[in-house]
């Protein structure tokens, strides 16, 4: 008689298994609410398009760039904005707005790759930490604590001066810096997953530890990555700025925007647009990437639905 009223406990954690998964799998997904933010929010929509406004210049920069970004001519040094030079030209008689469309390439990847890196560790480590708990929690979180009591950019700006200024290496040092915050956010998500009903039934059925993670918990995280995602890269932007503006990102001949403005601030009261172009295009998209994030999140997170 027990052994009977065992087994219905069990079928009955399988139902509620396998309903609990097709109610996830009738629900609306991610692309679903992103159409929905891109109808409901202009700001966000208005955003995605600068965005790939931006991606479509990088990734075409030699169709859509007036001049060659390298092209010296000192006929036209500091020349102001005109007709043939829209933004004007720099110190070496370059074409700025050539150079902003070609750095597009450099702040773009440099947002996107390290940021990738830093949430694929980051989410990898948080998930341990938070399922696992104990030991491995202690330790990610220990080392979590100490990269978050650095400020970032002072630690991003330590490894390029120990391994030297390449973009490989600003990949690693902005990848370093940035992964605690999405493991302890991770983490905090996956500790009130993990106690759910359906996470007790999938255990129940035997189902295995990473087989819940991958299958159940990283999933119901995703929202708050993708948010998390868009706005990290801006983070990631403004630190290659940075670093290029103290000298240790992008090295010439690369047309980073850091790299613009640093070059160009000598003659911020005589000829400004050599410094503020760059700029400009500098804080548009970090704008852009920012107000994505606000849109996404409104529409991703059920915790700012009405």
């Amino acid at each position: 008689m027990e052994d009977i009223k065992n087994i219905n406990t069990l079928e009955e954690l399988r139902k509620e298994y396998e309903d609990t998964e097709a109610e996830i799998a009738d629900s609306d997904n991610i692309w679903d609410k992103v159409k929905n933010m891109i109808k409901s929010n202009k700001l966000a929509a208005v955003s995605l398009v600068v965005i790939l406004l931006f991606c479509f210049c990088a990734i075409f920069a030699p169709f859509v760039a007036p001049h060659d970004p390298t092209l010296q001519n000192y006929d036209n040094v500091r020349a102001k904005p005109s007709s043939e030079y829209l933004l004007g030209t720099d110190e070496l008689g370059r074409d700025v707005l050539s150079r902003i469309i070609y750095g597009s390439r450099i702040s773009l990847v440099i947002g996107l790759v390290p940021t990738t890196i830093s949430m694929v560790l980051g989410t990898i480590l948080g998930l341990i930490a938070g399922f696992l708990g104990k030991k491995a929690d202690f330790v990610i979180m220990r080392l979590a604590d100490i990269m978050l009591a650095f400020p970032s950019l002072l630690l991003a700006m330590v490894v390029m001066y120990t391994l030297g200024a390449t973009l490989v290496n600003i990949f690693i040092a902005l990848s370093v810096v940035s992964w605690a915050g999405t493991a302890r956010i991770v983490r905090s998500q996956t500790l009130s997953l993990k106690e759910k009903e359906f996470v007790e039934a999938a255990r129940s059925i035997g189902v295995k530890d990473y087989v819940i993670m991958i299958r159940h918990i990283l999933p119901n995280c995703l929202p708050s990555l993708i948010v998390l995602f868009t706005m990290e890269i801006p983070g990631s932007i403004l630190s290659e700025s940075s670093l290029s503006f103290l000298g240790i990102g992008a090295q010439p001949p690369a047309s980073s925007w850091g790299l613009m403005v640093v070059n160009g601030k000598q003659w911020l009261f005589s000829e400004p647009w050599v410094a503020i172009s760059p700029g400009v295009a500098i804080l548009i998209l970090v704008l852009a990437f920012n107000f994505l994030g606000d849109g996404l999140r409104d529409a991703i997170d059920p915790y700012m639905k009405e």
